[in-house]
Order: structure tokens, then sequence, then C-alpha cells
């Protein structure tokens, strides 16, 4: 679910986009001039903005100009336009906006956008992050992984292991979690896969190493943490 502010001076445009954005299961909220939406920005947060080009006073190009210029880019631009040509295009993305939609368009299409382009955005944020703990470093961008500077050469599924608990830090977590996140496995069916693979994971991350980072919590799972379990 988004939380969606839409800077719409046509009431009928601004009420059919919030009603359908309602109905889809995001939040909306309406402002009708881009200084209005702006001052919405300023005290509330937003995963998205559909910002027609066209608005009394402040126009969209200078809304999302001042946006990326106040909250970078955190938040997802979709700009919506009755004016096709390819300069009014230009200038838009120019400014910052991460896509368009020329009017008037299907609603469907509309919603199509708004959801790839929050997967798009999700999918970069979570390619970018890089975890480090006790030594341990997992670059999920270059999906590189170090001990104490060393590298460790991990396989695919290794790798998603280690990376499935280093999201969880701290957290411990059970077998039949491990095998529905890693291995998308119902756990009735599944084998000792789960601690052939932490075994795997402990000869390389931990052996030769301090503190050792993999625990096991006896009749509960795995967990990740520098400190000591019971």
């Amino acid at each position: 679910m988004m939380r969606i502010l839409i800077i719409e001076d046509e009431q009928n445009v601004a009420s059919f986009l919030e009603r359908g954005l309602q109905e889809a299961g995001h939040t909306a909220v309406v402002a009708n001039t881009g200084e209005s939406g702006l001052a919405i920005l300023r005290e509330d947060s937003f995963d998205a903005l559909i910002l027609d080009l066209i608005l009394p006073g402040m126009d969209g190009i200078e809304v999302c100009q001042t946006v990326r210029t106040e909250f970078g880019y955190d938040i997802i631009i979709l700009m919506l336009t009755a004016l096709s040509s390819t300069e009014n295009v230009v200038s838009g993305l120019k400014m910052g906006a991460d896509d368009y939609l020329v009017k008037p368009f299907k609603f469907a299409e509309l919603l199509a956008r708004l959801e790839a382009l929050e997967r798009r955005t999700t999918m970069e944020n979570n390619a970018n992050e890089v975890y480090s703990l006790g030594g341990l470093e997992v670059d999920n961008y270059r999906r590189v992984v170090k001990r104490s500077g060393q590298p460790i050469r991990l396989t695919a599924r290794e790798y998603e292991l280690l990376l499935f608990l280093v999201k969880n830090e701290g957290r411990i977590v059970s077998r039949e979690t491990i095998l529905a996140e890693v291995w998308d496995m119902d756990w009735e069916v599944s084998t000792n896969v789960v601690d052939v693979y932490i075994n795997y994971l402990r000869n390389k991350v931990d052996k030769g190493y301090n503190p050792k980072l993999i625990k096991t919590v006896i009749g509960m799972g795995y967990v990740l943490t520098k400190e000591d379990v019971g």
C-alpha cells in the first residue's frame, strides 16, 4: 500500500484519482494547487506524488523541482500532462519526474505505472543495501561478502541464506521460516537442508573468525548476532 499525494486542479480528475486509488487499497490525499501540495508534503510523508503539469500559480515543473530539492528522490513522481509534445515531457523528466502520462488516460494504466515505479524503487533501494556486523560485510549491490576485509565466495543459495539472516540480525528465525523465505518450500516436505547450509555458511563466514555470528537457539532456530545466546 502506498501513500499518494495528488496535486491536480481539475476537481473531476482529482476525485476520480482519489476514489480509484483508495479502491485499489492505497491512501490518497488531494491538493488543488502546487503551493498547497508542497505544504502537505512538508507536514506528512508520502510514497508517491501524482502531479499535474498545468496548475494555477506554481506549475508542475516548479513543484517537481522543489520536491526534488527539498525531499530528494525518496518520493515517486508521476506527472500528468495534456501536452504530449516532446518538449514538455523532457522538461518534466529533467526536473526529476520518474514517468509521465498523457491525458486522457485509463486508470488501470496509471495504477500499473505507479506500481511499476514502486517495484523499481524498492529493488533499487534493496540492491544498494550494505550490511555490516562483527567484521562481516554483505554488499547487496555487488553481491560481495567479506569478513575482516577478506572476500568470501558463496554459492547463490548460500548467499541468499546469509542475506536473509543478516536482514534479520538479532531475530531468531525458525527452520520453517528459512525454508519458506529462502527456498520457497513447505517445511512439511523438507529435509534437513537448512542445517546443512547453515554448516556450509559457518565454515565460510565464522571459521577462523571471532566473534562467531551464526548461533543456534535450541528448539527455536538460528540467529545472526554478536551477542551470546542461551
